[in-house]
């Protein structure tokens, strides 16, 4: 039996981090001579942005970017409305 390797694996996995989302959490002190010199405490969240608005990360740069005005497909302008943003956070 020989081993295959599936290269769907990683678009999988980018698939699942930008759905669901991930956190990772590390503490890290650095020593000289068994004296502890500086401590780091890292603390990140990734996710894909429709993600990280449905837990409250962004709310306020998601809104403020939703309020830009943006041209739509026959060259004029509108501005996002709140039913426009319910129907995009529905697609998903």
């Amino acid at each position: 039996m020989e081993p295959t390797r599936d290269g769907d694996a990683v678009v999988d996995l980018l698939d699942v981090i930008l759905r669901d989302g991930v956190i990772l959490q590390a503490d890290v002190i650095v020593t000289v001579a068994d004296v502890p010199l500086v401590g780091i405490s890292l603390r990140a969240a990734i996710a894909g942005m429709a993600t990280m608005t449905d837990y409250g990360y962004f709310e306020e740069w998601d809104d403020a970017a939703r309020q830009r005005v943006i041209p739509d497909d026959d060259g004029r302008t509108e501005k996002l409305s709140a039913s426009r943003d319910d129907d995009r956070r529905g697609e998903r």
